[in-house]
């Protein structure tokens, strides 16, 4: 859509102007009315000024009409007296709702590229991200990383989102950060726990290792040598045992024999004392002797008994006496180093689940780079499939460079000329460009900024400061 006609009345600075289709260069002194007519055609689209005075001083009646060779016509007027007006036809059509209408056939920076200077940092970069067109949505993000990551604005161009994935403060980059510090902290622990383990521990052998059964049967060999210890002495001092029975034996009959006699002596006492008792002392005489025969006999089954017990017992000891003793020294080392190597099984156990959980952790950590790393190369991908219209656009980490630098490092004509090749590369459906201030571009650069814009067939009405002394109307 072009126009073919602009007529302005007593708007701004301009008593009357006309332009038609034609790509023009409005060019003069500063003070001239270059600027008004820019700042008309604005109006008549945005219903908008910067100025405090709309209509020409001593007018009671502004006006524009824009004409296309759609068949679309705008009329807006500005009054003091009355409301202001517009009407806007599209071929027979009048349109109910013009605002909605006309701001739907251009973009902002058609009608003023300079705002894009303007504009913070972050937002001139949104707009020229905005120029590499990639279809994407949030299915093509789950394809790429398996998941849609956290912490995202997704409402931002896709290269943005892709430098926020991967960026340092995101969610990717710190939770990665979080486990290799564990992963550095597992790993430390499990050096410790491996200096108090002996170098190539078997942890299956002593975790099988019998340590019940090994103990039942070394304390089973110690019963049977304490057995055979005691048979043997049991043995040895057997005679030694008989003979101090037969010495407590004799030692008893001595003592009754003594005993006996100190009796009689006391018996025969009383017979030369007391001659009448004498028939009872014979006779008590008489009975001693048998007593005497009886302990005697007493004493003798005593001893037979003890002899036939000990006897007894020296037949068990014969059981024992006979056998060897069994070595316990390899079994005892055996359980030794069993304990020995057992006391390493929780701290070994301990070791294994850490490194297992440190596998986990790494596989985790490698995963995230893997996705940071995917992050990282996406963009050189979808530069190398987009179409780029601006000359020497790149893109960094999410920042778009131009000649390798960023917006920042543009000067004020570099940066002009940036924001025209934007402009010119997204029109909207009407096919025209306002800049205001092309003095700001080198003769070079200016030219090839017209050149573009007859390329793509756009109407572009420009204003230069020049030192003529009235406004020139080039043609372009």
């Amino acid at each position: 859509m072009k126009t073919t006609k602009i007529i302005i009345k007593n708007l701004f600075g301009i008593k009357e102007a006309a332009l038609d289709g034609r790509s023009v260069e409005l060019a003069g002194p500063k003070g001239s009315g270059k600027t008004s007519v820019l700042d008309a055609i604005r109006y008549a689209l945005t219903n908008r000024s910067d100025r405090e005075y709309i209509i020409h001083q001593g007018a009671d009646e502004g006006e524009i009409i824009i004409e296309t060779d759609t068949g679309l016509s705008i009329d807006r007027k500005a009054r003091t007296a009355k409301s202001d007006t517009v009407k806007v036809r599209d071929g027979a059509m009048l349109q109910t709702r013009p605002a909605e209408f006309l701001s739907g056939i251009f973009t902002p920076l058609q009608l003023d590229p300079v705002a894009f200077t303007q504009m913070p940092r972050q937002e001139k970069n949104r707009v020229i991200l905005s120029l590499i067109d990639f279809a994407w949505d949030m299915n093509w993000i789950q394809e790429q990383f398996g998941e849609i990551p956290k912490g995202v604005d997704y409402s931002k161009h896709i290269l943005e989102v892709l430098s926020d994935i991967q960026a340092e403060n995101g969610v990717y980059f710190q939770s990665r950060q979080n486990l290799n510090r564990d992963i550095r902290n597992k790993r430390a622990f499990i050096s410790d726990i491996a200096r108090d383990i002996p170098a190539d521990y078997d942890a299956a052998r002593w975790e099988a290792y019998p340590t019940r059964e090994k103990y039942q049967e070394l304390e089973r060999i110690r019963e049977a040598n304490s057995r055979i210890e005691r048979a043997k002495a049991f043995r040895e001092g057997f005679e030694a045992k008989k003979r101090g029975l037969e010495a407590e034996r004799d030692i008893q009959l001595a003592a009754v024999a003594q005993d006996i006699s100190a009796q009689r002596e006391s018996v025969t006492g009383d017979i030369q004392r007391l001659e009448a008792q004498l028939a009872a002392a014979r006779e008590k005489l008489d009975g001693l002797a048998q007593r005497q025969r009886e302990r005697e006999e007493v004493e003798h089954a005593r001893f037979r008994e003890a002899v036939a017990k000990l006897e007894r017992d020296m037949g068990v000891a014969d059981q024992y006496a006979g056998q060897e003793i069994q070595d316990t020294s390899t079994l005892s080392a055996e359980l030794d180093e069993a304990e020995q190597m057992r006391s390493h099984l929780n701290e070994y156990r301990r070791m294994r689940d850490m490194q297992t959980e440190l596998d986990e952790l790494t596989a985790k950590s490698q995963a995230l780079t893997d996705k940071i790393e995917l992050a990282r190369e996406l963009p050189a991908t979808i530069l190398a499939q987009a179409s780029i219209p601006v000359e020497d656009l790149t893109v960094k980490d999410g920042v778009p460079l131009i000649h390798g630098l960023p917006i920042s490092n543009l000067s004020d004509g570099e940066l002009l000329e940036l924001c025209v090749d934007i402009t010119v590369s997204r029109p909207g459906q009407l096919g025209i460009i306002l800049v205001d201030g092309a003095e700001r571009l080198d003769s070079v650069s200016r030219e090839r900024l017209y050149a573009k814009c007859k390329a793509k067939g756009l109407q572009l009405i420009a204003t230069r400061v020049t030192d003529s002394e009235e406004l020139e109307v080039v043609e372009l």
